[in-house]
């Protein structure tokens, strides 16, 4: 593969990636607003949203950890879970392991509202899935598997190397 068809292939996985994370944001965004039985959902932004994801799937996590995954700063998300922490949606409690450690969760009250986001999101994958059909599926799903890995390798040979 030449380096311009590097580039051209990058470029084209890029902006469909995009695409693909658009769709889910506004999904995830008109969900939340529709699902929420009071204002707690009210006007959240996209990374408000992917953070509440983010800390779902996870089920708890620490705002150094949180930030390292959102690639930002720890007190840019310290100020973004205390926004979150207002509107019943997180909660910060200690740690079990450690007393000193802070750790955020998504709130018992919002995790089912959460839930029925997270089935409004799965529906449109289930939708696309359906629409490229099973070969295509196959293909991507082996691809992703495949990125999946290498992401991975990178992410532990760069913790290796950073001690």
């Amino acid at each position: 593969m030449t380096d311009q068809d590097a580039l051209t292939s990058a470029r084209f996985i890029f902006t469909t990636g995009r695409v693909i994370h658009d769709r889910i944001m506004r999904i995830s965004t008109g969900a939340c607003m529709s699902t929420g039985k009071d204002d707690r959902f009210g006007e959240l932004s996209a990374p408000q949203m992917n953070m509440i994801i983010m800390i779902r799937v996870r089920e708890a996590v620490s705002v150094t950890e949180l930030a390292t995954l959102l690639g930002v700063s720890p007190p840019s998300v310290s100020t973004m879970v205390d926004r979150l922490v207002e509107r019943g949606l997180l909660t910060r409690t200690p740690s079990d392991q450690d007393r000193r450690k802070v750790v955020i969760r998504v709130s018992p009250e919002a995790l089912k509202d959460i839930a029925n986001v997270e089935e409004m999101i799965l529906g449109s994958f289930v939708e696309l899935v359906e629409a490229v059909g099973p070969e295509t599926t196959q293909k991507w799903c082996e691809v992703l598997q495949q990125i999946k890995q290498v992401l991975e390798k990178n992410q532990l040979n760069s913790r290796l190397q950073n001690g």
